[in-house]
């Protein structure tokens, strides 16, 4: 499915970060998301995860429209953020067990996502033991157990060692072969098959809008 991103509009409390912005990914391709710090590759992310509300514009997927029907836009997308989403009193296997039981997934999916992540031999370890890179790995098998067609990555190989970056990349690339599609804010170069590419200009230190509050706080984004 084409993920299309018609002059979107975001804000950040009442500070505008994103305005007008457009762009197109087909499916069966990964974007690289680029831009300094605070351009807004972060709330774009969340905003396509149906995290943080439209202020303009629209995003479709398909005949998906984000702003019509967030609940089914969100549906279709798997979102792995800067926190690894791991509960830490359950096991490394009970974590995916979870996701696998929430989303309906076969055990067989967990216990490859473990191999394929390295992850098989601390499969009874507490995720409170395990060192921020094996945390980041088992956040990112959810990849493997949750079958959505987008991807949005934000910064994935952070406490990554080479190996484990190169098995993402490998990952995002069978995904996308596939007929998925992704999009992943990074500073590195993922070794990915010719990617699209995003670029986010900041948009300024414009003074905070004054009309209407901040979506959230207001109570007007359920």
């Amino acid at each position: 499915m084409e993920l299309v991103i018609e002059n979107l509009s975001a804000r950040r409390g009442a500070r505008r970060v994103l305005s007008g912005l457009e762009f197109r990914l087909p499916g069966g391709r990964a974007a690289l998301v680029r831009g300094p710090n605070g351009a807004g590759k972060s709330t774009l992310l969340r905003v396509l995860a149906g995290l943080l509300p439209l202020k303009d514009g629209d995003v479709r997927l398909g005949a998906l429209s984000l702003k019509d029907d967030r609940s089914g836009f969100q549906e279709q997308v798997t979102y792995a953020g800067h926190l690894d989403a791991v509960k830490p009193a359950l096991t490394v296997a009970q974590n995916l067990g979870v996701w696998a039981g929430l989303y309906g997934a076969n055990a067989p999916r967990v216990d490859d996502a473990l191999e394929y992540f390295g992850l098989e031999q601390i499969a009874d370890r507490p995720a409170a033991q395990c060192s921020a890179g094996q945390k980041r790995r088992l956040g990112l098998a959810r990849l493997m157990v949750i079958d959505r067609p987008l991807w949005l990555l934000d910064e994935p190989t952070v406490s990554l060692d080479a190996h484990s970056s190169g098995l993402v990349a490998d990952l995002v690339n069978q995904h996308c072969a596939a007929g998925g599609s992704a999009m992943i804010a990074t500073h590195i170069d993922l070794d990915l098959n010719d990617p699209d590419v995003l670029t986010i200009d900041p948009v300024g230190d414009t003074p905070p809008e004054t009309e209407g509050e901040d979506d959230f706080l207001a109570g007007s984004w359920t």
